[in-house]
């Protein structure tokens, strides 16, 4: 009687462990995170917040980093659907990511994209992330004002030169239009002059390739720009670069600094991240303006939709909209739409540069610079 007395116990204190709050079962994974690299900084900032908002709520995460390569993610994706992951956060490298993402669905793994769309799947039902065409009209909006493109004129235009991201990234395009639908009337216009490849929108694919930066490499881009300033750039003085993200802008601000046009005077450049080095060339006067992307938020806003679905609850995340009407087709994985959920970006300039900083962003130490 008495062993079945304690075999009852030890089964009722299992259940409750497994059972409490709809969490976590002691030795199995509960979230797995997957980010495709570290040599962009806030994909490691993204992987440890991930990590401590799940912790936070009382479930065992693991945060894996591919290095971008998809083929090493697969097997980090693997790996936690073998310790038994009820729900996976994955930014991924590109599309080959979908192969471990069916074998998910076929477990009944949870899937939330992150930050970039999962394309040429209908196997999972969630994306989270920035309103990423919005991030393109900062982008530009941020060129067209400190250039003060709305006086300038046909017989005096202002030159620009255009980068792009990884045309692996799905975020990239959508970038890329939402500036482009701030930029291409001032050129309709003849007041901006576009120096080099020339894409309309991203749909013009063989140019739109000219411009982008595989695998977000900051190097391919700085080795671009060098081009440019050799070739269609090198008998002109350009006014604004427009550039996705901060290493990539960093990396064109050094090759502009080589050349003794630019040793006095910068073009504007445009950025997004905020990252810490990005802040301090903001202050400085180089870099004109990043876009801030508060990805604490994007990674508690993750982990509080995978919380809820999982409990059975409505979701309902503070601070982020249901994608609809045109907003919609981010969430277009040409396959599906996807449920996509949308934070809002801001754009940063010298004039609000404490914007991160006040969002808590970056560690005391770092703050203390900025302010």
């Amino acid at each position: 009687m008495k062993r079945i007395v304690m075999v009852l116990f030890v089964l009722l204190v299992a259940c409750s462990f497994a059972f409490a709050g709809g969490r976590t079962t002691p030795g199995k994974l509960d979230v797995g995170i997957a980010m495709p690299e570290t040599h962009v900084q806030r994909w490691v900032k993204d992987g440890n917040s991930l990590r401590d908002e799940a912790a936070k709520r009382g479930y065992r995460a693991e945060v894996q980093w591919a290095d971008a390569n998809q083929a090493t993610q697969n097997q980090q994706i693997q790996s936690f659907l073998t310790q038994g992951a009820r729900a996976l956060v994955i930014g991924n490298i590109n599309d080959g990511v979908g192969s471990v993402v069916a074998e998910a669905a076929r477990d009944k793994v949870m899937v939330v994209a992150y930050d970039r769309i999962i394309q040429n799947s209908a196997d999972y039902d969630y994306f989270i992330t920035f309103n990423n065409f919005k991030v393109g009209q900062l982008q530009a909006q941020s060129l067209v004002d400190s250039m003060n493109l709305n006086a300038a004129t046909a017989a005096n235009p202002k030159l620009i030169t255009l980068f792009a991201g990884s045309p692996t990234d799905g975020n990239a395009f959508f970038f890329f239009d939402g500036a482009m639908s701030i930029l291409n009337p001032y050129i309709d216009r003849g007041v901006l002059r576009v120096i080099g490849p020339y894409p309309r929108s991203s749909s013009d694919t063989a140019n739109f390739m000219r411009i982008a930066t595989e695998n977000w490499q900051a190097p391919l881009a700085k080795t671009r720009m060098e081009n440019l300033l050799t070739n269609d750039a090198r008998a002109v003085t350009l006014d604004a670069v427009l550039c996705p993200n901060d290493p990539i802008a960093r990396a064109v601000i050094e090759a502009l600094k080589a050349d003794a046009k630019y040793r006095t005077r910068l073009p504007f450049t445009s950025g997004q991240d905020a990252e810490f080095d990005t802040m301090i060339s903001i202050r400085n006067g180089e870099q004109t303006s990043t876009v801030f992307k508060d990805t604490g938020a994007l990674a508690a806003a993750a982990i509080l939709l995978i919380d809820q679905v999982m409990k059975g609850q409505p979701v309902n995340i503070p601070g982020a909209v249901l994608a609809s009407g045109d907003l919609r087709e981010i969430g277009n994985t040409g396959r599906k739409y996807v449920n996509t959920y949308l934070l809002d970006p801001v754009l940063v300039t010298r004039s609000n540069i404490n914007a991160p900083v006040d969002a808590g962003f970056f560690t005391a130490a770092e703050a203390a610079q900025l302010r």
